[in-house]
């Protein structure tokens, strides 16, 4: 019997995307084409895009016609999944990838962008919350619940193995978010240079590459921590996990956030976690038991906490171990791909027998 194939619309080098796409052909048994825009989501090249956005729609109905897919899905109800609704293809699966995808809020695109994700969400089959609190957005902006699956794709257990590193000697913190904006890195060095104001040794490792890396590394020369601070650039997925089972901190400190599979990963290699408090992180964190939440934008107070749980060490191992089995019990790629792949074998059925 041949392969089902699904047309997947988002951005490809993403790690939660290639982890989407490898759990449904690894679980799934899919052939897997994809598509995704060019330009860049930031400054000028805003104008660019919405130029590209517009040509996209004959683009994807050319791809549909040549690769003859059974199923389209997509992240992002405001952009790629509104292009799923359009492009021609029954069963759509689309997933919210932010606390409501509409963001940033002043933004003079937000009515614009309410109005494509009610579209998107009308005419998708399957919509993907990958935990409650997007749920609960979904709930408030009516839509049909039936059609949410609530459920997070979850980590490869196998590959971000869990490693205890109890090193009481120095803070070995890591930061996995992209280098953008809203992440705040600036933040996060602003306050280990306070950490250094008070002789606490620590190393920060942070992955990644994005629009902020220049600027981040002149900041780290001008709070004097250039020598404590490594920045990798952008590294292979399969790289990262060694990265995180050195490390005993994990930082995050975005001003909006869903569900992380960062987040995640972090915990399931052993690293405390320190994290925004959003809602998004309220669901997985409680507060100094198995991490602690720190308000957006303040250095200071991320600098104490940092201090407070490298002083607290017999709590930081409880929780360390305590969140490798939360992960393994809650976000277990094998397990929780089967079920989105199952689901998807079945919409592709039912659209089959309604022909």
């Amino acid at each position: 019997m041949a392969k089902k194939r699904i047309l997947f619309l988002g951005e490809t080098y993403r790690a939660d995307a290639i982890t989407w796409m490898n759990g449904l052909k690894d679980f799934g048994d899919f052939e897997i084409v994809t598509w995704e825009l060019q330009t860049k989501n930031h400054g000028f090249y805003r104008f660019i895009r919405i130029l590209e956005l517009t040509k996209a729609f004959l683009t994807i109905k050319s791809i549909v016609k040549k690769f003859n897919a059974d199923m389209v899905i997509a992240e992002r109800t405001t952009s790629y999944g509104y292009l799923a609704a359009l492009s021609g293809i029954r069963p759509i699966a689309i997933a919210q990838q932010g606390l409501t995808d509409l963001w940033p809020i002043n933004s003079p695109s937000y009515p614009f962008k309410k109005i494509i994700q009610k579209y998107a969400y009308k005419k998708a089959d399957l919509i993907h919350a990958w935990g409650n609190v997007m749920a609960n957005h979904m709930q408030e902006s009516g839509v049909d619940m039936k059609k949410v699956m609530i459920l997070p794709k979850g980590i490869n257990l196998e590959f971000f193995k869990f490693n205890n590193t109890e090193n009481r000697e120095i803070i070995n913190a890591i930061v996995t978010r992209s280098l953008h904006p809203e992440y705040q890195h600036d933040l996060i060095l602003k306050s280990f240079a306070i950490l250094k104001q008070k002789n606490i040794p620590f190393n920060l490792t942070i992955i990644g590459d994005g629009i902020e890396l220049k600027k981040l590394k002149v900041l780290a020369k001008e709070f004097n921590i250039e020598k404590e601070v490594f920045f990798t650039g952008r590294i292979e997925n399969q790289e990262i996990p060694a990265y995180l089972q050195k490390s005993n901190f994990y930082i995050s400190m975005p001003t909006t956030e869903g569900v992380s599979a960062s987040l995640f990963e972090a915990m399931a290699c052993g690293c405390f976690p320190i994290v925004s408090d959003l809602p998004g992180n309220r669901h997985w964190i409680q507060q100094k038991v198995n991490g602690i939440l720190v308000a957006t934008e303040n250095a200071t107070k991320l600098a104490e906490e940092l201090q407070w749980a490298f002083a607290n060490n017999e709590l930081t191992q409880k929780a360390v171990l305590a969140n490798r089995k939360f992960v393994e019990e809650n976000a277990n790629y094998e397990t929780n791909m089967k079920k989105i792949a199952f689901k998807y074998h079945d919409l592709i059925s039912a659209k089959s027998a309604a022909v």
